[in-house]
């Protein structure tokens, strides 16, 4: 390789379309890699196609060290009204997860959110240890994937002790004085982002927010909000010699209650998770409210097909099976 020359690695494979890969050109992030770390000197670029949002990429440079850069998409157009500021979002919620607990995350090394030299607020954090788990997991052993399972659960039970007065997404600055109205909030967004785009909710959204109304009290006994990943399945999870050594994409982060989290849902809880969280069963209200999770979670995924122009529509069908299933 010659002196000053840069490595652009393409990733082999489709790479699926989506309006929030906000793809730069390899001048740009040069650009950006400078003003973060003006000592430094990039070598190689290969962008990560794993994540379904944000793009990211892999920068190694001369000095041996690496950073990952993540980018946001320049408008909302592929968001849905759920989906606020998200890499303010992550930034601050890193922030708070690594200022109050144990869990195993990457430092953020520089944000900027200016849009000088970049058309999407972005920012530098390390490079986790360890590997995807969703790229491993079908080969490691059952007692490793209980354990690493067990371990999430143990993450999870940790986020739940990070509290906050209010509940709100955590790029939002609207907060909610109680969980029923933080919940209403955001199925109503749902509804709605539903109806702007003439996608098939599955269900009468009348019928389902009467329901909710009729539900409300279940909510009551949620008084003080927990941070929550919400997102925390397999491929947002760095596994290490076995163990679980880090955490990532925090941009869907909010004040809310732990079981709001993926992990808790219908379609895969499981007794070492609870494990992990300490918890062997539910009460008759905690298991109404882990429906109301649910349907959230499956109307997103519904939405969010359409709103990022996913070209495979699977996730579409895959989630309106299990709300289905939850109705």
């Amino acid at each position: 390789m010659m002196p000053g020359s840069i490595i652009t690695v393409h990733q082999k494979g489709r790479i699926m379309a989506n309006i929030t890969k906000n793809r730069q050109s390899d001048e740009t992030i040069i650009l950006i890699a400078k003003k973060a770390f003006p000592q430094k000197e990039i070598i190689k670029i290969k962008e990560l196609t794993e994540g379904m949002c944000n793009v990211t990429y892999d920068i190694a440079f001369a000095d041996g060290s690496e950073s990952i850069l993540k980018i946001a998409a320049k408008d909302r157009s592929g968001n849905t009204s759920n989906e606020i500021d998200l890499m303010k979002a992550e930034v601050l919620a890193m922030k708070e997860v690594s200022e109050k607990s144990s869990v195993k995350l990457a430092n953020v090394q520089y944000y900027d959110c200016s849009r000088e030299i970049c058309d999407g607020d972005y920012f530098f954090m390390e490079k986790l240890r360890g590997e995807n788990y969703i790229f491993i997991k079908d080969r490691l052993s059952e007692e490793v994937n209980r354990q690493i399972s067990e371990e999430m659960g143990a993450i999870a039970l940790e986020l739940s002790h990070i509290r906050n007065d209010q509940f709100g997404f955590m790029g939002d600055n609207r907060r909610f004085d109680n969980l029923y109205e933080f919940v209403y909030f955001m199925l109503t967004n749902l509804i709605s982002d539903a109806q702007r785009r003439q996608i098939d909710p599955a269900c009468d959204p009348n019928a389902l927010m009467k329901q909710l109304e009729n539900e409300k009290m279940i909510f009551d006994e949620v008084q003080t909000a927990s941070l929550v990943h919400w997102d925390m399945w397999e491929g947002n999870v760095f596994v290490e010699n076995g163990h679980v050594s880090g955490v990532i994409d925090w941009e869907r982060a909010m004040w809310g209650e732990a079981f709001m989290d993926d992990r808790f849902r219908f379609h895969n809880m499981n007794h070492d998770f609870l494990k992990g969280f300490g918890k062997s069963s539910f009460s008759e209200t905690e298991k109404k409210r882990l429906r109301w999770y649910d349907i959230i979670l499956y109307l997103t995924m519904m939405i969010e097909v359409y709103y990022r122009e996913y070209e495979d529509k699977g996730q579409y069908d895959w989630a309106k099976e299990m709300l289905e299933k939850v109705l």
